[in-house]
């Protein structure tokens, strides 16, 4: 049963999991939200998120059902539908609906007031969206959307938003780059990390080995300071994965060139303890 699996399998402590189960549940007559960070949980090391990332969550909608609103703040929000179809509107008058294998970016400001709903009154849907703390330079908000095929994301880190917005990807003006996999059973993939450069993996559906570490729906993993992740799918598998910038400036420099325990030493007084 993976909501009493230990949770002292994970040991390195530049690497952190959050498995499936003390993901907060919040159950409504017909909407149920699962946080991957719990900002109200002031006792969890990622209240805060990880890295860029402010919020992580999952929404599985019933017909008709809304998403439920958020206070109004600077944001990059890049919206999944892995089920079903979503229908949005915003404060400045633009709609549509985003149907399943599509992906959106809107960049919020505190004027924007996104909304939106399940585009179906009789099936399900089911969504994920992520939430960018703002980048420092000049944003100018905007919505884009892209459908992005099975075939693209299959057996592979395909990328779907990104700064420079490689191969038709998404334009995220915050330093990060969002992938999408659909791998089948025995698919390895690996991902490059460059110095400096993190990585948070959510597992949509299925079920990966990292290592000895077994990871399944819901759960996820978030990667400080090694040089890749490496992941083989045990499962039909739908998986995300952000790489973004996770180091403090004045360590960036040790990462590349690291000295035993003097690097640790120094990421033992920037970095929260592991999760266990």
């Amino acid at each position: 049963d993976r909501h009493s699996r230990p949770r002292e399998a994970l040991r390195p402590a530049h690497r952190r999991r959050r498995p499936e189960a003390p993901r907060r549940h919040d159950g409504r007559r017909k909407c149920d939200v699962w946080h991957t960070f719990d900002p109200n949980d002031r006792a969890d090391p990622l209240r805060d998120g990880f890295g860029s990332i402010e919020l992580f969550e999952e929404y599985r909608l019933h017909p008709g059902a809304g998403v439920p609103s958020r206070r109004a703040h600077e944001a990059e929000i890049v919206t999944y539908v892995d089920e079903g179809a979503l229908a949005f509107q915003d404060s400045v008058g633009r709609s549509g609906v985003i149907q399943a294998g599509e992906f959106q970016r809107l960049t919020a400001g505190r004027d924007l007031r996104p909304q939106a709903r399940n585009a179906s009154q009789t099936e399900s849907a089911r969504v994920f969206r992520l939430w960018l703390r703002p980048s420092a330079t000049a944003r100018t908000p905007g919505c884009e959307q892209q459908r992005f095929s099975a075939a693209q994301r299959r057996d592979g880190l395909f990328l779907v938003a990104s700064p420079d917005a490689q191969s038709g990807a998404l334009r995220l003006q915050q330093d990060a780059s969002v992938y999408s996999a659909l791998l089948h059973p025995g698919h390895h993939v690996v991902h490059e990390l460059a110095p400096g450069r993190g990585a948070w993996l959510h597992i949509v559906q299925g079920e990966v080995t990292l290592g000895d570490i077994i990871l399944t729906s819901g759960d996820a993993a978030g990667f400080m300071v090694e040089r890749a992740v490496s992941l083989t799918a045990t499962r039909e598998t739908s998986l995300l994965l952000v790489s973004l910038s996770v180091l403090v400036p004045r360590l960036a420099e040790a990462v590349a060139a690291p000295t035993g325990t003097t690097l640790f030493g120094m990421l033992r007084e920037a970095l929260v303890d592991v999760l266990v």
